[in-house]
Formats: C-alpha cells, structure tokens, sequence
C-alpha cells in the first residue's frame, strides 16, 4: 500500500494522540494512580481514531454528490466527551470521608480532549495543550506543596459522664494546638455512662494533627478518641 499524503497525516494524528496520551498517563502512574500510562493512551487513541473517522467520513459515500448528504464532525467530539464520562467516574471513589481520583478523572477527560485535537490535525493548540497539561500536573503539585493550605479532620473524643472536659477546656485545648472549631455536637452513650463530642477542626499545620493526638493519649480522662482527615 502507497503512503499517500491521506495516510501520512493520519499516521501523524494517531501517533501525536497516543504520544500526548502516553506522556499524561506516565505522570498518573508514576504517582501510583489506577488509571495510568495505558488508560490514558488508549483513551487518547480512540478519541483521535474516532475523529479521524468524522473527519473523512465522505471516504464512506463514494460517488454521492456532495450536496446530498450532511456532514457533522461536532457530533462525534460530542459523542465522546460524553462517553469518556463513565471512565472518568469509574476512577473516583470515597476513601473513609475523603474523595480521590478527581485530578486523575479530570487528566483522562482532557486526553480525550487532545485525542480530538490530534485527530482533526489541531496541532498547534492540541501540543500546546499537552504540554499545558502535563505543567499542570507536575509544576501545580509543587505549588500546592508549598502554598499553606487548610486541612480539616472529624475529631471525636469521648469522656465518663462523671469526668467531662466542659466545652471551654475543650475549645482552649484545641485552640492551644492552633485548631479553629467551628462547632461541636453532643452525644451520651453507652446507656448514658458517657459524654461524646464531635467536631470538625481546622488547621493549615500538618504537625498540628500529631501533637493533639499525643496529647489526648496522654489525658487520663480520655476513654477513647478518633481524628479522621476530611477531603473538604
């Protein structure tokens, strides 16, 4: 077979789109993440594979006069932002009270996004979206790394209802370990043997965690506790 001018800009597209799509996909495995270096240059692939067949979809009529039928590549890039959907949702899940997955949901909708880029033959915008992309994923997560940041936990401790730590102590304790407490809900149980409060508390200090834990297990009035970090 001939390799036409056809065939070398399709050849060109595919192999841009699962170059984009691998690149992306090493940057999600490297970080441990389910959707990785093949998920991504798949997706990237088939969404330039199914763009190509939008693009040179009157190679399907033949000899029909040109007037006699309607062409509309947008449906297919539509079709498949809307397919990529359900992949994306597959890689989001709860894990205890904080939610993961959604930098890798959103890298995969936009590899789809630059497979559709590539299959048109967008070159410029489709490379310079790969390579925004990728600074994205890289060069943010340092960002975030050194910008401060709040932190939130649902903080649980538990007292004899005849040794309660009153709200103000509690408020001061946790303030002194530079929490804010926005507020607090009470709760008897065990037949009413024992007083419970619940919280969400704040920081922007990641040792601030550990130190109130190894306060409160060194309080004797304290039966139990429980400090759960919150994706709020």
């Amino acid at each position: 077979m001939a390799m036409t001018p056809e065939y070398t800009d399709i050849a060109l597209a595919l192999a841009s789109a699962l170059i984009a799509g691998s690149l992306i996909g090493l940057e999600r495995s490297y970080h441990g993440r389910p959707a990785g270096f093949r998920t991504h240059a798949l997706v990237s692939l088939s969404s330039a594979l199914l763009m190509l067949v939008a693009v040179y979809q009157m190679r399907w009529f033949g000899g029909t006069p040109l007037e006699a039928v309607r062409i509309d590549p947008t449906r297919m890039a539509q079709g498949i932002m809307t397919g990529i959907g359900f992949l994306g949702a597959g890689v989001i899940f709860k894990e205890g009270l904080t939610v993961r997955g959604l930098t890798t949901a959103a890298s995969i909708w936009v590899t789809a996004a630059l497979g559709i880029l590539y299959g048109v033959g967008f070159y410029f915008p489709a490379t310079l979206g790969t390579v925004l992309t990728l600074g994205i994923l890289a060069g943010f997560r340092f960002l975030e790394s050194t910008m401060p940041s709040q932190s939130f936990s649902l903080l649980t401790v538990r007292f004899e209802r005849e040794r309660i730590l009153t709200e103000p102590d509690l408020r001061e304790l946790l303030t002194t370990h530079g929490f804010s407490i926005p507020n607090l809900s009470y709760r008897l149980v065990n037949g009413g043997r024992e007083f419970e409060y619940e919280t969400m508390i704040r920081t922007t200090r990641e040792g601030d965690i550990s130190t109130l834990s190894s306060d409160l297990l060194a309080r004797a009035d304290v039966l139990e506790f429980d400090i759960r970090p919150h994706g709020d």
